[in-house]
């Protein structure tokens, strides 16, 4: 496979490429950093490769040919819209990734879904009936009043409760699995076993606790300080003990603010080119308090229909208005805005008092980046605010890793919020939020997650100053420099390896997330345990947390990674591959 990649070369590059240009271009590799090319004999397909989705997604260099087509807009103040006028609102641009869900994996995914649940109620009709069963409790003799349903309505959804108990704890073992090492290119998942049918899980005893050694193709380390963190931040970190506690147990707003505290904060200002930021203890309550703070009635929030959910539930809590907008597809959100404009508010017609559309840098479960140069334009254009989420984005894109706005050519200044985490890239954990002084003084005391919540351990935010730092090539070595295309490297050479398989690879190059779909419900668990089998820790989704038509395995790829090592991890997934018929690129059957 490596070598008709390789003899693919010659005639996808074009070797016309000036100096001038090389020189001009900040994403061309540089000597330094390469002085060892693991990747030299795939070099130029690589670099050919992220140019193209670079152009088509982030730059827009190939859409100069449509710049003189004219779009068409709804009439929004005439009430009697042709038929035209409503399908031209309603027409929707092909997705990224132009992926096309299989027929046959369609309907053999709704036909095991179909068994599952047709199986798990009749279990429990038989449980029922013959007074046995593992999920039946015996209410008669119960010491839990509210197991009495002649007085207490059930506690739990029933549908909820179903689905964990017949379809969630039947591949339970592919999740929630424990550790016994960091979470480094290398790591140890504790083995388990279960006798209930998987209703709960035990670690294996006897001689100790049984590890084993695998890959680790799951976790969030994409700058791989999990795998040099006692050379580049350990020292640093371990000494910050000396002076502060781990923890403050105390909000900001009382005794939680030391002088890391605020040292995390101007590093990530400064970072980042804003006046200021703040810094709170987890990144998905970064979102869920600070959308609240900043919107509630009156407003109207834009959302892009793959965020995550804690933007989803922060949006919610706000009590603004939500609007959704198709995926990327700033068309979409163009006729969003002006329609928001142009008729106000419901029933009074009145104006919004403000207007925020929310995106992410990456979306954690597509592995594709925002159209974001287009969604500023917008923007600007239509005067909303801009809320960017770059929780996978912030370290692992862009030439200096200062995520999707520098990856996309957009100034900082251009985006009003920027929320971002510490536990992807930087080896931490908790959130920020960066913006202008006057809003995040004004977050500082109406943000729950400042105001409420305990702040974040010294400990931590020593953590993220020294990663920073070796971000910014602060630490006096180029180490920072060389993670950001070492992550960046490993991401593309694995992705095109996955596409060259034949497997349907969502999202873009330079992205190091990586899903693969696996549509069927019954391939999740055995993609799971075959890969752990053969020494791979991945991670799978399903139902609810994707489409229920879209299961996928999930692979983040780290600078920690070694190309023989992610070499051996490909040989062992083109083999599951085949096992389980997952090639539905080059078969419908998979």
């Amino acid at each position: 496979m490596l070598s008709t990649s390789s003899s693919a070369t010659s005639s996808l590059i074009s070797s016309n490429h000036g100096e001038e240009e090389e020189e001009n271009d900040p994403f061309a590799i540089v000597d330094e950093v390469h002085q060892d090319d693991t990747y030299a004999d795939v070099r130029e397909l690589l670099e050919k490769l992220s140019s193209q989705d670079r152009s088509r997604y982030a730059s827009h260099d190939d859409d100069n040919h449509n710049a003189n087509k004219t779009t068409t807009y709804p009439d929004y103040d005439n009430n009697n819209n042709n038929e035209s006028s409503r399908k031209q609102q309603h027409i929707r641009q092909p997705k990224n990734h132009a992926i096309e869900l299989p027929i046959f994996a369609a309907y053999t995914t709704y036909f095991g879904y179909a068994v599952l649940i047709l199986c798990g109620h009749i279990r429990d009709l038989f449980a029922k009936i013959i007074g046995q069963g593992r999920y039946l409790r015996d209410t008669q003799n119960s010491p839990y009043p509210s197991d009495n349903l002649r007085w207490y309505a059930p506690l739990l959804s029933s549908w909820e409760n179903f689905y964990t108990r017949r379809l969630y704890h039947r591949i339970q073992d592919c999740f929630n699995r424990p550790i016994a090492s960091n979470p480094g290119a290398q790591i140890h998942v504790l083995e388990r076993v279960s006798d209930d049918g998987n209703k709960t899980m035990t670690l294996t005893t006897g001689q100790g606790r049984v590890a084993r050694a695998c890959l680790n193709l799951g976790s969030y380390n994409y700058l791989g300080f999990a795998d040099d963190w006692k050379v580049t931040c350990g020292k640093d970190v371990l000494n910050s003990l000396k002076d502060l506690p781990i923890s403050t147990s105390s909000c900001r707003n009382e005794f939680g603010t030391t002088k890391l505290h605020r040292e995390v904060e101007q590093v990530v200002a400064r970072f980042l080119h804003k006046e200021d930021a703040l810094a709170l203890n987890m990144g998905f309550n970064t979102n869920c308090t600070t959308i609240p703070a900043l919107t509630s009635r009156g407003d109207l929030l834009i959302s892009d229909e793959l965020n995550h959910t804690s933007i989803v539930n922060g949006a919610r809590a706000s009590g603004a208005a939500i609007r959704i907008f198709r995926h990327n597809d700033t068309k979409h959100l163009e006729d969003i805005l002006r329609q928001a404009i142009i008729m106000g508010r419901p029933r009074t017609r009145r104006p919004w008092n403000k207007i925020m559309v929310i995106v992410e840098g990456i979306y954690s479960m597509e592995g594709e980046y925002c159209d974001l140069s287009n969604v500023v334009k917008v923007c600007k254009k239509f005067g909303a605010y801009i809320y960017l989420d770059e929780a996978h984005s912030i370290g692992a894109m862009g030439p200096s890793g200062r995520g999707c706005a520098e990856y996309c050519g957009v100034d900082t200044a251009d985006i009003d919020i920027m929320m971002g985490t510490f536990t992807k890239s930087f080896g931490a954990m908790g959130g920020y939020i960066a913006g202008s002084k006057d809003v995040i003084s004004f977050l500082r005391r109406r943000c729950a997650g400042s105001a409420y919540h305990n702040s974040l351990s010294p400990a931590v935010c020593q953590q993220v100053i020294s990663s920073f730092k070796v971000v910014m090539g602060e630490d006096g070595t180029n180490i920072g420099k060389k993670k950001i295309q070492a992550l960046r490297d490993n991401s593309n050479y694995f992705r095109m390896r996955l596409q060259d398989m034949g497997l349907h690879v969502l999202g873009h190059y330079d992205s190091p997330i990586m899903p693969v779909m696996l549509y069927n419900p019954t391939k999740i668990a055995a993609f799971s345990r075959e890969c752990f089998k053969r020494g791979l820790a991945v991670v799978v989704v399903g139902f609810p947390a994707v489409p229920i038509l879209e299961s996928r395995a999930r692979f983040c790829i780290s600078a920690g990674h070694t190309r023989k090592q992610l070499d051996r991890a490909l040989e062992e997934i083109e083999d599951v591959a085949d096992i389980l018929k997952l090639r539905y690129k080059s078969s419908t059957f998979g």
